[in-house]
């Protein structure tokens, strides 16, 4: 671990510091924080006018003109820095062409970047970095370098961790530049990859629209702000970096809700395919940001939940920060601060790395101290699994390979096989296509638990057919919702596994009559130490719809090989 004070005392010999973009939104906001500790700074930028005003404020600052995408390394030979910091972005569509520049010259190079693909790519010039000895670190900002110091301290003391669920929400007069624009637009609507239900699965950027509270004792919190999918490096690196391999979602948000909704519905025109991007938007919505400004507060938040288990407990661990008077827009510089001391007095061995795993809790306190800001960590002991609600002291008495696959805490899969049957005529087309059944044949199988708010959403990957449904809790058993219908089951126990009683069922919860309903079977049991299912379902008058049997064991984090990148 590198030394927790690294980078807040001012060096015993002046460093020379490079920093790309130094006088940009968050670029200029490190410049300062490098020159307090007392460093050069080279304040470079495209602009020399505004290189030049920046470092009039500046002590021991210089304005250099630079521009990342082009040939940087004249500018490297002729002021030989110690080090260079990349704080322009964005990164989503960058090359290495920077930090391969600097391995050249034997330079050590730190970044700020949050482009996902770009920050868990850098590995890539690992070898070459080596043999220069030269350091070269990506992601010094608050993803992935606040974020995984914040889970490791979470996950501390747990056997393993199933989830975590982190969400970022901006103040309106500290959501960031032209940078942040164009990072956000380059992926709403996009494809994102996200590692849940112990597989690689697909959502969308800036949807998953959902409303948080960030909550801090005293009710200094952030009640009820509004956000959205990201892509983020976190996504990549998190599962990778926590005993379990958990899901990982991270969703960010500005504060004002007609920006989030407005935001989240253009980016349907992407998703459906009527726009490539909204990257074209860019100079648009930053006039209209740029409009806005006076409205909201100057108030910023982010939380890390992180879901767990320690022995035969599940455990919900929480940590917030909130900032005040604008002062979230410092924390993204915290982690490049204490990085550049740590590169700059020798502590970070050559190599390319992410700057997930490189800091502690303890090495930002310092930084904390000294901002408008509050932060805290909450655990609570979370209520048993679904099924074992439902059949109580039964639930333990079941055979081990059903328990396990119901033992569900926020996120799990299982994978298998399956033999599909269905009946004939428009009728059973019909109710196939309402109900999500999957077609007929001997299928592939995973199945991903999603649990939320006590209730679980079942997804079935039926080679490349998707079912899903929803349970809840009832007296006794579940209730499952396809759509507007819902289904309601006695769980009852037996010496090999359970049945599931068929015991009602209604169509926008209006109960419909049992002469209608069908005639369901549902077995759930244990036979060479595996978990097997068997469920059937017929109507009167119509006869069989649907049979479904087969096989499913727990993939315990190894559901698929690891993304490729």
């Amino acid at each position: 671990m590198l030394a927790a004070a690294a980078g807040l005392s001012r060096p015993a010999a002046v460093s020379r510091i490079l920093v790309i973009g130094g006088y940009g939104g968050f670029g200029a906001r490190l410049s300062a924080r490098l020159a307090s500790a007392g460093h050069s700074v080279l304040v470079a930028g495209r602009s020399r006018a505004k290189a030049t005003a920046f470092c009039a404020g500046l002590p021991d600052a210089e304005p250099l003109v630079l521009d990342r995408s082009g040939n940087i390394a004249p500018s490297l030979a002729a002021t030989r820095p110690d080090l260079v910091v990349d704080a322009a972005g964005p990164f989503q569509d960058s090359g290495y062409a920077v930090p391969a520049a600097c391995i050249v010259a034997g330079i050590p190079y730190l970044d700020l970047a949050d482009g996902r693909d770009f920050v868990a790519g850098i590995a890539r010039l690992d070898a070459a970095a080596r043999a220069a000895g030269v350091a070269i670190v990506s992601g010094a900002s608050s993803l992935p370098a606040l974020t995984g110091a914040v889970v490791r301290a979470l996950a501390a003391g747990l056997d393993r961790v199933d989830a975590v669920e982190a969400a970022l929400s901006a103040s309106n007069r500290a959501s960031g530049g032209a940078s942040v624009v164009a990072a956000i637009l380059s992926y709403a609507g996009r494809p994102i990859r996200l590692w849940r239900g112990e597989r690689w699965a697909t959502s969308y950027g800036w949807q998953e629209l959902r409303r948080v509270d960030f909550r801090l004792a005293g009710g200094r919190g952030l009640p009820g702000r509004l956000v959205a999918l990201v892509d983020v490096p976190d996504l990549e690196l998190l599962p990778d970096l926590l005993p379990g391999r958990p899901a990982v979602t991270f969703r960010a948000g500005t504060e004002l809700s007609f920006q989030m909704l407005g935001l989240w519905s253009a980016s349907w025109f992407v998703r459906w395919g009527w726009l490539n991007s909204l990257r074209p938007f860019a100079p648009l919505l930053l006039r209209l940001y740029r409009a806005t400004l006076g409205l909201g507060g100057a108030r910023s938040a982010m939380h890390v939940v992180l879901t767990g288990r320690a022995g035969k407990r599940s455990v919900e661990r929480i940590w917030t920060i909130v900032a005040e008077r604008g002062e979230g827009l410092h924390i993204p510089t915290l982690a490049a601060q204490i990085l550049a001391g740590d590169m700059l007095a020798g502590r970070l061995p050559a190599g390319a790395r992410t700057a997930a795993g490189l800091l502690s809790l303890d090495h930002f306190e310092p930084l904390f101290a000294g901002l408008a800001v509050r932060h805290e960590t909450a655990e609570r002991d979370l209520p048993p699994p679904l099924y074992a609600r439902a059949m109580g002291a039964a639930f333990d008495a079941l055979p081990q390979a059903v328990r396990a696959l119901h033992d569900v805490a926020a996120d799990a899969g299982a994978a298998g096989e399956a033999v599909v049957t269905r009946g004939r005529g428009p009728v059973v087309a019909l109710l196939a296509r309402l109900m999500g059944f999957p077609p007929a044949g001997r299928w592939p199988l995973h199945l991903s638990f999603a649990e939320r708010g006590g209730a679980e959403t079942w997804t079935r990957h039926y080679g490349g057919h998707v079912m899903r449904s929803v349970l809840t809790h009832r007296a006794g058993g579940v209730v499952e919702r396809f759509g507007p219908i819902r289904l309601a089951f006695d769980l009852l126990p037996g010496p090999d596994g359970l049945a599931m009683r068929f015991a009602g069922w209604s169509l926008f919860r209006v109960p419909l009559p049992r002469l209608l309903a069908p005639r369901i079977h549902a077995t759930e049991r244990e036979a060479g130490g595996r978990f097997h299912f068997d469920v059937s379902a017929s109507l009167p008058l119509v006869g069989e719809v649907v049979r479904y049997a087969g096989w499913l064991v727990p993939t315990n984090g190894a559901g698929e090989p690891p993304s490729p990148r």
